[in-house]
């Protein structure tokens, strides 16, 4: 029955709801400040001003469409490693650039901590590695 798909639709089965989770965090995060401007202001008043003159708009927008593009590729299960990679290494440079000195909590003890994207970095490491097999388990227990 799943031989005719164009896509490995057992794995996106076993995932759906991780998939749904980051299509849906990606695309808010992407869309809305794409709308209203704030990735201009965001490469212009922040990178800039971090040292990435005159190409910090230019990051700025590659970061947004690196979240756009990557959900349809998470729904077509096609690229699934490089999509990863890439929101991996900004959600890194987010934390070394933004979030780290804010500390842990996003909200509660403090806030635009680092702990919302350590679990965006391990969602993308469950996506692209879904199953994981511990050396130290016995299937053949006696």
């Amino acid at each position: 029955m799943y031989l005719f798909l164009p896509f490995n639709f057992v794995s996106m089965k076993k995932s759906f709801y991780l998939r749904l989770a980051l299509s849906v965090i990606l695309l808010m995060h992407s869309v809305i400040s794409i709308f209203s401007g704030d990735v201009n202001d965001f490469g212009h008043f922040y990178l800039d001003r971090l040292g990435f003159s005159p190409v910090g708009i230019y990051i700025a927008w590659a970061i947004k469409l690196t979240h756009l593009f990557s959900v349809p590729l998470i729904w077509i299960d096609r690229c699934i490693q490089p999509v990863a990679v890439c929101n991996i290494l900004i959600f890194i440079f987010g934390i070394y650039y933004v979030h780290w000195q804010n500390g842990w909590f996003v909200v509660g003890g403090g806030t635009n901590g680092i702990e919302f994207s350590v679990l965006l970095i391990f969602s993308f490491f469950n996506l692209m590695y879904p199953e994981i097999s511990l050396r130290f388990t016995n299937k053949n227990k006696s």
